[in-house]
C-alpha cells in the first residue's frame, strides 16, 4: 500500500483523496475521546455505587473495590457505564470535530470469516509469548471480571465481554482516539501514521488497567489499528476483537466445567 493510500484512509469524505486531517479538528477528537474515558468511569462508579446501595450490599463501594471476586452485576454496570462514555465520545467526535464514518465501515464480506482465525492466533501468540515467565496471576482479570458468576449471569458477562466490549471498544479507540491520531500526524506521512497506530494501542492497554497484560494488549492494539488502516472498515477488527476475547471466555467456560 503505497503512502497516498495510507494517508487516505481516514478521508472525511468517504468520495475524496484527502488526508485525514481535512476538515477535522484533530485535537478536539482526541480530546472528545480522553473526555469520553473520563465520563464513562465516573458513570460505571456512580452505577456501581447505586448498585450496592440498591443491593444493601455490606461494606458498600470500598468494599467492592477491594473484593478479589465481585458480584456480577458489578461489572456488567461497570462496562454499561464505560460503554456510556464512549458513546458520547463518539457523539461529540462526529457531531462537532468534523470527524465522518469510514464510507464501509460496517460491511461485512464473506472473507471476514478469517479474522476470527487471526483473532485465536493472536490471543494463543500472546500466551506463547507471556508461558517462559510463570506469571500464576495473569488470568486473575478474566477471574476478576467473571468473579463468582454461574449460570444466566455468567453468560450474560460472557455475551458483554466477547460481543459488546469489542464493538464499542473498536468504535471508540479506532473508530474516533485511533482516527483522531491519525489525523493530527497526518503531515508526517507514514511515520506519522505508525506513530498514531502505536500511540493508540499504548492508550489502549493502559485504558485497561492491568499491568501485567499491558504489553499483550499493546500488541492487540497495533494489530487492530493496522486492519482499521489496511481494510477501511472497522468490521475486520471488531470480528478479530470478539474472536480475540472469545479464546479467553471459552478457556474459563472449559477450566469451570472441569470442577
Amino acid at each position: 500500500m503505497g503512502s497516498e493510500a495510507l494517508l487516505a484512509w481516514g478521508a472525511v469524505s468517504p468520495s475524496d483523496d484527502r488526508p485525514p486531517s481535512a476538515g477535522v479538528r484533530a485535537g478536539a477528537v482526541v480530546l472528545a475521546a480522553l473526555g469520553g474515558f473520563v465520563l464513562g468511569e465516573l458513570v460505571a462508579t456512580a452505577l456501581i455505587a447505586l448498585g450496592a446501595g440498591v443491593a444493601h450490599y455490606p461494606g458498600g463501594l470500598d468494599a467492592l473495590a477491594h473484593a478479589s471476586a465481585p458480584p456480577w452485576w458489578v461489572n456488567a454496570l461497570s462496562l454499561i457505564g464505560l460503554w456510556t462514555g464512549f458513546a458520547a465520545a463518539i457523539v461529540v467526535a462526529t457531531r462537532y470535530a468534523g470527524l465522518v464514518a469510514l464510507a464501509h465501515q460496517w460491511r461485512l464480506r464473506g472473507s471476514d470469516v478469517l479474522y476470527v482465525g487471526l483473532g485465536v492466533v493472536v490471543q494463543l501468540a500472546v500466551d506463547l509469548a507471556y508461558a517462559p515467565f510463570h506469571l500464576h496471576t495473569f488470568n486473575q482479570p478474566v477471574t476478576h471480571l467473571f468473579g463468582g458468576a454461574r449460570g444466566p449471569s455468567f453468560v450474560l458477562l460472557g455475551l458483554l465481554t466477547v460481543v459488546g466490549a469489542p464493538f464499542m471498544e473498536e468504535w471508540f479507540f479506532r473508530g474516533v482516539l485511533f482516527r483522531g491520531l491519525a489525523a493530527a500526524t497526518a503531515g508526517a506521512g507514514r511515520w506519522g501514521l505508525a506513530g498514531a497506530v502505536v500511540a493508540s494501542a499504548l492508550l489502549f492497554a493502559l485504558a485497561h488497567g492491568e499491568p501485567l497484560q499491558f504489553a499483550g494488549l499493546a500488541a492487540l492494539g497495533v494489530v487492530l489499528a493496522v486492519l482499521v488502516v489496511r481494510t477501511r472498515r472497522l468490521t475486520p477488527s471488531i470480528i478479530t476483537h470478539m474472536s480475540f476475547n472469545a479464546v479467553a471466555f471459552v478457556a474459563l467456560a472449559a477450566q469451570r466445567g472441569g470442577h
